[in-house]
């Protein structure tokens, strides 16, 4: 049975949502995120299968956490992502069921993620420019945007954009992502650029402020402060007067949320992260392997949740956490 007392860290957060990371793997290769030339994935065999993430996810629920959220890399790159969806959409505790994408898959996978229980979807996109987009992704723009169409015909609301604001890459088209989100009905979020790894300290060099962006907006636009409902992310939302459109401002660097951090990360690989901008970690494959006992994982995963640090350090030590973005999942 779900406990009453959800889990709580050392300085009295509750820790309600998970981030699973399926897969390390992308079918694009955005430059931000991983290497050019990157190809130190895992190997399958490192994977957690779908039993074992079963089983971890199964604790975490009788724990408190409601809110499970899969992530990559891109987790429909995952063979037979739509079984696993609907195993641990029947888990009990977990209340909300959502997918992190770059949406490439969707035209595919849609209708079958929303009937398997997915039932809001987050999409990366950092451009409306079909050239721009094949720069900073090496991908097919139309793809993503036939994939978005495809998500709103299945009937995902919210379907959220997660733009990755860059100074002199992608900053002169904010007006245009918001005609777009607006057209569509989508809700639209920016986001800063984190030094995760090589690629995110590189990136950092083309880093706005999204106070910037938001002064930039206001000068526009009525922003109305608002909230989102479900979902337990880091973003600030606004809506602009007169429409239906919100947009949220994820600010890991000029104002950090870690006060409010209800999150934890779970990779690929059984690894346990306890902040995306930390190395504090603890590694579950390994035991379950080994035969650990359900009693045992359980409070192995307490143990875990007092490590959480009080606050990520991208600011202090930007060269700090050398993992890549699609290693601890987004």
């Amino acid at each position: 049975m779900v406990e009453a007392n959800p889990l709580k860290d050392s300085f009295g957060r509750k820790i309600e949502y998970l981030r699973l990371s399926v897969t390390d793997r992308c079918d694009l290769r955005c430059f931000y995120c991983i290497p050019k030339g990157f190809k130190d994935f895992s190997t399958p065999s490192h994977w957690l299968t779908f039993d074992e993430i079963e089983r971890i996810i199964a604790i975490f629920g009788q724990l408190g956490v409601s809110k499970l959220r899969l992530t990559g890399g891109e987790p429909l790159v995952r063979k037979n992502l739509p079984e696993l969806v609907q195993r641990l959409g029947q888990l009990e505790g977990i209340e909300d069921l959502s997918l992190s994408t770059n949406a490439t898959q969707l035209g595919k996978y849609a209708e079958t993620l929303r009937a398997n229980g997915v039932s809001r979807i987050n999409v990366s996109l950092d451009t409306l420019n079909p050239e721009r987009f094949q720069h900073i992704t090496g991908g097919n723009l139309s793809q993503v945007l036939q994939g978005l169409q495809a998500a709103k015909q299945a009937g995902f609301h919210p379907i959220k954009i997660n733009m990755v604001i860059m100074k002199g890459v992608n900053d002169d088209e904010v007006a245009a992502m918001v005609d777009y989100c607006a057209a569509n009905d989508f809700t639209l979020r920016f986001i800063e650029t984190m030094p995760m790894g090589e690629t995110g300290q590189d990136a950092s060099q083309n880093y706005i402020s999204l106070q910037d962006i938001k002064s930039q907006l206001a000068k526009q636009y009525t922003l109305i402060p608002t909230v989102m409902g479900r979902g337990a992310g880091p973003a600030r939302y606004f809506q602009i007067q007169g429409t239906n459109l919100k947009i949220g401002f994820i600010t890991p660097l000029s104002q950090h949320f870690c006060e409010t951090c209800n999150r934890i990360r779970l990779s690929v690989e059984g690894t346990l992260y306890l902040c995306l901008g930390q190395d504090d970690k603890i590694e579950l494959r390994d035991v379950l392997r080994q035969g650990i006992s359900d009693a045992e994982l359980r409070q192995l995963i307490l143990q875990a949740i007092a490590l959480k640090p009080e606050k990520h350090e991208f600011n202090q030590k930007p060269e700090q956490v050398v993992r890549i973005m699609s290693m601890s999942g987004g």
